[in-house]
């Protein structure tokens, strides 16, 4: 097991614990009670951190996206409208995953379903605030560590310096798990859509299959059904847990984006551990719903509640003037 995710596994362990804590939207830990900083001095705060950092840690969770327009996913919005209207017509979901809990006894309706939603995310342009957070790493050496299966990071940057720990809508894989391979999802989302038109479901006879047991194909993806937790899935560990160990000495910043009470387990609390025992570490929250930051950090952290595309325009604006300030002196 990888050094990050052993990390997971024992904060899994504490989730499972303390479930019910976690499902009231709180915390087992004890937390800062420190007033926090004014927004704008917040904001500044922000922008020095990323400046002082030898290196940054990006920790992109689902508010991240939610941020720039990605929010279909828990509710019948505007966004679930434009992207899954005649499904919300026909069968009343209420968000992108209700309609993937669902029990569907029509495999072609299912597969219309699922290939309207992966097509979403996979021809999704890079959302504002990926862009606006791209303009503060400018220059920085960093990794992301995204729970995201949407793809966003991996539209700005190389697979080398993005790990992608609960998949990735791009690849399908077996769904009873019978081989370790995955492979493109792209060309026959697009085939599919193509033949669905403007109805709700494909011809049964263009259902992904997997190529060995000719059993029904899957994205590969946590949270449906069997994750494939095989090669690919342990590169992605492997490549988060050789950056932090290479970088553990120097002044790492751990940047946290929307993370809420779901998934603790995969970003926040290894990140709290991480800050903890790494003496020059830093760790910076931002999250639109939750204050969390516990008392041990209080003097190595900072959390930020506030809209995270708003945080993140903001600070991209105090670094621009800051560096036409410096370039001008």
């Amino acid at each position: 097991m990888t050094f990050y995710e052993n990390l997971v596994t024992q904060t899994q362990m504490n989730y499972s614990r303390y479930h019910h804590v976690y499902a009231s939207g709180s915390s087992p830990y004890q937390m800062s009670e420190r007033t926090p900083l004014p927004y704008e001095q917040q904001i500044v705060r922000l922008v020095k951190e990323i400046r002082d950092a030898d290196c940054v840690v990006v920790g992109g969770a689902s508010g991240l996206s939610a941020a720039g327009g990605g929010d279909f996913y828990y509710e019948d919005n505007t966004s679930y409208r434009k992207y899954f209207g005649k499904f919300a017509e026909k069968y009343g979901f209420k968000g992108a995953f209700d309609g993937m809990f669902r029990q569907w006894d029509d495999r072609g309706e299912f597969w219309g379903y699922l290939a309207t939603f992966l097509h979403t995310t996979q021809t999704a342009p890079v959302r504002q605030p990926y862009l606006d957070l791209d303009a503060l790493l400018k220059g920085k050496d960093f990794f992301v560590l995204t729970t995201n299966q949407d793809t966003q990071f991996v539209k700005l940057y190389p697979e080398d310096i993005v790990a992608e720990i609960q998949g990735d809508h791009r690849f399908f894989q077996c769904a009873s798990c019978c081989t370790d391979e995955t492979w493109d999802a792209v060309k026959p989302v697009e085939e599919m859509i193509t033949a669905m038109r403007d109805g709700t479901a494909i011809p049964e006879s263009m259902i992904p299959r997997c190529p060995h047991c000719g059993g029904e194909a899957f994205p590969w993806v946590r949270g449906y059904g069997n994750f494939l937790q095989g090669r690919k899935y342990e590169e992605q560990y492997e490549k988060i847990s050789r950056y932090i160990l290479e970088h553990r000495e120097k002044k790492i910043l751990f940047l946290e984006f929307g993370v809420g009470r779901i998934t603790p387990m995969f970003i926040q609390e290894p990140f709290w551990n991480l800050t903890l025992s790494f003496p020059d570490a830093r760790y910076i929250a931002v999250n639109d719903k939750y204050d969390f930051l516990p008392k041990q950090l209080e003097d190595k952290g900072m959390v930020i509640v506030a809209d995270i595309g708003k945080v993140l325009q903001d600070a991209r604006f105090v670094m621009t003037e800051h560096k036409e300030v410096t370039n001008h002196a």
